[in-house]
């Protein structure tokens, strides 16, 4: 028998653990736990609570940070990408989730597991196109950002 290997566990544990906080967060508060939505409207406040999402936020980072102190590599680097690259990147991101009306986490994870027709097509259109990113700038461009 094949051992699984470690990357694999900490990705399906992570896919576990993001989707109880999905469900978690739509069952006690009604809300989607789609990051980009979650950050935008703490950017537009406009006088509503945010206490549960900085909360949330803060909960996405301290994880992470949480690992990171204890050994666990979770953030990869970055090589041959220049900080004007990263910042566009970005960029792109965040007028694609506005474009899509939403992220991977909002439609992906939450909206597939409602079934929404509109999240399957655009987590198709999100991977489709992360897809077609990847292969033009680390094999048509060669890498040049």
């Amino acid at each position: 028998m094949t051992a699984v290997p470690d990357e694999l566990l900490r990705a399906l544990a992570g896919g576990v653990l993001i989707g109880f906080a999905g469900i978690l967060l739509l069952l006690t508060d009604g809300k989607i736990a789609g990051v980009s939505g979650i950050m935008g409207d703490l950017l537009r406040s406009d006088g509503r609570s945010n206490d549960w999402r900085v909360a949330f936020l803060a909960g996405l980072a301290a994880g992470g940070f949480a690992l990171h102190l204890a050994g666990v590599a979770v953030f990869m680097p970055l090589e041959n990408r220049s900080f004007g690259a990263l910042i566009a990147a970005g960029l792109l991101v965040g007028f694609g989730t506005q474009l899509g009306s939403g992220c991977t986490s909002g439609h992906g994870v939450c909206g597939l597991g409602r079934f929404s027709g509109r999240s399957l097509a655009a987590t198709l259109t999100f991977m489709a196109t992360g897809a077609l990113t990847v292969y033009l700038v680390e094999h048509a461009l060669r890498g040049g950002l």
